[in-house]
């Protein structure tokens, strides 16, 4: 952990009398590793940032000089992003997108939009020719293949509602080409079809997989295609199994053949946990120590209700114990050491575990836990207002370790 973090979290502390609650994001650390990125990604590939993973305003202006774009899959995602940059292109994903959300995506520009069903695609035809608007959109294909590495999350190759299944691919272009449409123009395909995923040799493999899939439609529809979106699904290890190998992955790729043969086309790529997940910290402060029969459970200041992946995922949450020396009682510290422990949050449900068991050299009641990994999907996907307790601080590390 970084050592600025334990520094952030004595001050704040000593600021305060309540028990600490706070995330923690390192936007310093995020900028740096998406410049490593882009540093090894081939000439042909373009970056973009899926904003479901961290929608944070400051996160997206953080990012906004050193990503090809960013890629959303709301109205509400998308003017986040509009309210950073009028300009900075946009990718509009989403498998249930409203009529007003595709008129909302043609008034503000967006880059390309990637249609999900044939339904879809009729809407946009439809309301682009009413409000006289040219769209450029990705095609998002359900593809069948052996070749994709196993995840907890699979989103294709196998039934699913994203994505048109690759036996519509005559119907997706004839509805294309029909007299009424004048205004909806295909300029690729997007792919997107797992998540987390840690197998770097694997991953090339799947997008050789994309590549040769458009070479077949183009060869057999006569298209002519400007853009391959291969999506993201990058993993991060929450555990001792190491994570996705980025340099490896991108090493491979300006290997591959069908890469550098790619012409004039983009491939783009659009993750969002495997940017954020290692610069974000969840803070809490153990606000109890218990026994339960043979068991023993540590409270914590917070809980599922903002830190849900634990939870949604079915993981343990990597996390350190930082010492705090504050203890205002006159009676004695509840401590354990060299004990398991549960970490549980203040809500009145059982569910509310971010560790199973987790073996501790020592912890006490007003010492602060640090969930680490907390950049991604932690904060946005928990049910913020259960029980009404009050929300954590955010705080932001910038240049040279400030923070605000």
């Amino acid at each position: 952990m970084n050592r600025y973090i334990k520094k952030i979290i004595h001050e704040v502390h000593e600021q305060s009398t309540d028990p600490i609650c706070a995330y923690i994001y390192d936007l310093e650390g995020i900028q740096q590793h998406v410049r490593n990125m882009v540093k090894t990604m081939p000439k042909q590939t373009n970056l973009f940032y899926a904003i479901k993973a961290n929608p944070d305003k400051r996160i997206i202006q953080a990012l906004l000089p050193y990503v090809k774009g960013f890629e959303v899959a709301s109205i509400g995602e998308l003017k986040k992003v509009r309210d950073v940059s009028k300009s900075v292109p946009i990718l509009f994903g989403g498998p249930g997108k409203k009529d007003y959300e595709l008129e909302m995506a043609m008034k503000e520009n967006i880059s390309y939009i990637h249609v999900e069903s044939l339904l879809e695609l009729r809407k946009l035809i439809m309301l682009a020719k009413k409000r006289d608007k040219h769209i450029h959109v990705l095609l998002r294909m359900n593809v069948r293949t052996k070749t994709l590495p196993k995840t907890n999350i699979s989103m294709g190759g196998r039934p699913s509602q994203f994505g048109i299944d690759e036996q519509l691919m005559e119907e997706a272009l004839s509805i294309l080409k029909e007299r009424e449409n004048t205004h909806v123009h295909l300029k690729g395909f997007h792919f997107h079809s797992l998540s987390n995923n840690m197998q770097a040799a694997l991953h090339v493999e799947m997008i050789h997989h994309y590549l040769q899939k458009v070479e077949q439609w183009k060869h057999a529809y006569g298209l002519n295609i400007n853009v391959i979106n291969a999506g993201g699904g990058f993993g991060v290890s929450y555990d001792e199994t190491p994570g996705f190998d980025w340099p490896l992955f991108t090493s491979l790729l300006a290997q591959s053949e069908a890469v550098q043969n790619l012409g004039d086309t983009q491939l783009f790529f659009e993750p969002g946990r495997f940017i954020v997940a290692d610069f974000g910290y969840y803070v809490t402060e153990v606000i109890d120590i218990k026994m339960s029969v043979d068991r023993c459970f540590a409270v914590i200041r917070g809980g599922t209700h903002h830190n849900r992946l634990p939870a949604s995922w079915g993981h343990n949450h990597p996390f350190s114990v930082v010492p705090l020396a504050r203890w205002p009682y006159p009676f004695q510290r509840p401590e354990i050491n060299n004990s398991n422990v549960t970490i549980v949050g203040e809500l009145c449900t059982p569910k509310d575990r971010l560790y199973e068991d987790a073996d501790v050299k020592r912890m006490r009641v007003g010492d602060a836990i640090v969930f680490e990994k907390s950049g991604a999907y932690c904060w946005t996907i928990s049910h913020h207002d259960f029980l009404g307790h009050p929300h954590p601080d955010f705080y932001y590390i910038t240049e040279g370790n400030q923070y605000e």
